[in-house]
């Protein structure tokens, strides 16, 4: 507690000057501006001090010099808060369950399926009970039990990973359907429609967790963008999902042809409809309904049956570390980019594409007369706030670096892109900036093929040959102890030559979570 209260003060410290830097109605604040009465400290001093006891230096040091000398994603909030379970973020962000799921319906095997653990009675007696509590047709079906028992003997590993996913998104969708009077059981579309992944795609363009194509999206407000695609924002699609299914509901008056004309289209249901002499039962529309859509509704049903039965079928999904009501939003005021983000909040850029998966470019845009918002755990969120100004400083800064004019046609290179290369790590390697390698070479996305020749312009002041990166290393310490409010720029900055891609490689790590006293490799030998 005594650590951490020198830097709550500071961000206090930080907060009210900003509050009275144009006003400057202190008395105090003028005299000293007249005496000069101003302490300044070198940018290695500012670590130190986040780390100081002592109040009075911590009240009295004028943070905006400090930030405006320093590297302002120091200032960092308590690491524990930042520490994520590891299995937990694997399942967050590896969702390769979405064609597996678009596969079966289409490949959904109706023959009988031999599974002992669930004797044909007490399948009969559950579905019932479901029945009672949902306005869906939940009966018995020699097909339906057929699909439950061959998820539940081959898709059980899946299954777990969609139940450790739900618990984020199931409050937000129950939130929504509540909202506009929808049987909430209807979240359970979202695992047939996408498998949970916001970024999911179709074949034939239908997009996020409720797969809306261009069209209908339009329809219901969701715009797209070279940037923005809020098909893919969970809170946007979801609101946008809840309106479509009510409007379904209004037409046909029945929540299993509703799930059916959301699949295939409400032209496609009403024919079915006509082909089957005017029945409205599913189980009597289905010969005349699309393939896909035959499969649809028992798909539904059978994930609505092993998720209210997972505890007596012995499901053991992983527990969260981190829950929707957990996070929040902050209304950007400047373009920032997802990794200027991970480096000032420390918050990883995975987890940052988990909460905010619309932004295509991993870059939140800035566009006159739009809103866009950045979702953070709750504990960064006061964080972001109170640190608003340093961190569009930081990023403007970074993109006067990136735009300046530092290289001549006579310096362009052809680089080969190697096995494990990246956009970052080339942009380190030759003191250029993403942006700008992704313009030279019209490139769309971040992906890279093994032997792609790229363009790249390098910085004057940045040695490229193998022998003068050897010499820069040869010439810096071989560790470093991290200290408290350490980052990974901010220690490459302290040595020349010594890239934050570097130590990462050095140290086999991924993040850029770091813990005072860690010990970092910083060169060879």
């Amino acid at each position: 507690m005594i650590r951490i209260l020198p830097f709550l003060i500071l961000l206090v410290s930080m907060t009210t000057f900003a509050q009275d830097k144009k006003a400057k109605t202190s008395a105090e604040a003028q005299e000293k501006e007249k005496t000069g009465d101003t302490i300044k400290l070198p940018e290695q001093d500012f670590f130190i001090l986040l780390d100081n006891n002592d109040v009075e230096l911590v009240n009295n040091v004028p943070i905006h010099k400090i930030v405006k000398d320093s590297a302002v994603f120091a200032l960092l909030d308590d690491p524990a808060a930042a520490m994520i379970d590891s299995l937990w973020q694997q399942e967050l962000f590896t969702s390769s369950l979405y064609n597996d799921i678009r596969d079966s319906l289409l490949d959904q095997e109706y023959s009988e399926v031999v599974f002992d653990e669930l004797p044909t009675d007490t399948l009969k007696m559950r579905l019932e009970r479901l029945n009672d509590k949902t306005p869906f047709n939940v009966q018995y079906n020699p097909l339906l039990e057929n699909v439950i028992k061959s998820y539940l003997k081959r898709n059980k590993k899946s299954m777990e990973r969609l139940m450790a996913l739900s618990t984020y998104y199931f409050p937000l969708f129950e939130q929504k359907l509540d909202l506009h009077n929808i049987p909430l059981e209807i979240k359970y579309l979202a695992i047939v429609e996408s498998a949970l992944n916001p970024r999911a795609r179709s074949r034939v363009g239908a997009t996020g967790l409720w797969q809306f194509m261009y069209a209908t999206g339009k329809m219901h407000g969701l715009e797209v963008s070279s940037y923005v695609d809020e098909r893919m924002d969970p809170v946007m699609a979801t609101e946008a999902a809840a309106e479509y299914l009510s409007t379904l509901y209004r037409v046909f008056e029945d929540w299993d042809l509703v799930l059916a004309s959301y699949n295939s289209g409400p032209g496609n249901v009403s024919k079915a409809i006509r082909r089957s002499g005017g029945s409205t039962n599913y189980w009597d529309l289905r010969p005349y309904l699309p393939r896909e859509t035959a499969g649809y509704v028992p798909a539904f049903l059978a994930t609505l049956y092993i998720f209210e039965y997972a505890e007596e079928h012995g499901f053991q999904p992983p527990n969260p570390k981190i829950a929707y009501f957990e996070t929040d939003t902050v209304h950007t005021k400047k373009l920032l980019s997802f990794d200027q983000i991970s480096e000032v909040t420390g918050v990883e850029k995975e987890m940052l594409q988990f909460l905010n998966p619309s932004y295509k470019l991993d870059i939140i845009p800035h566009i006159k007369d739009e809103k866009y918002s950045l979702r953070l755990p709750r504990n960064k969120t006061g964080f972001f706030v109170n640190n608003e100004e340093a961190i569009y400083g930081y990023a403007e800064a970074l993109k006067e670096i990136e735009e300046s004019p530092q290289y001549e046609d006579s310096e362009r290179i052809r680089y080969r892109v190697r096995s494990g290369d990246f956009l970052g790590r080339i942009a380190e390697r030759y003191g250029v900036g993403v942006s700008e390698i992704r313009s030279w070479n019209s490139l769309r996305s971040d992906r890279l093929r093994i032997g792609q020749r790229l363009t790249i312009y390098p910085r004057r002041n940045v040695a490229t040959s193998e022998s003068s990166t050897a010499t820069s290393k040869a010439s810096s310490p071989k560790f470093y102890t991290v200290k408290q409010g350490d980052s990974l720029w901010s220690i490459s900055r302290k040595f020349p030559g010594v890239t934050v891609q570097q130590i990462k490689n050095l140290n086999n790590i991924n993040s850029s979570r770091l813990h005072p006293g860690m010990k970092l490799k910083l060169s060879e030998g």
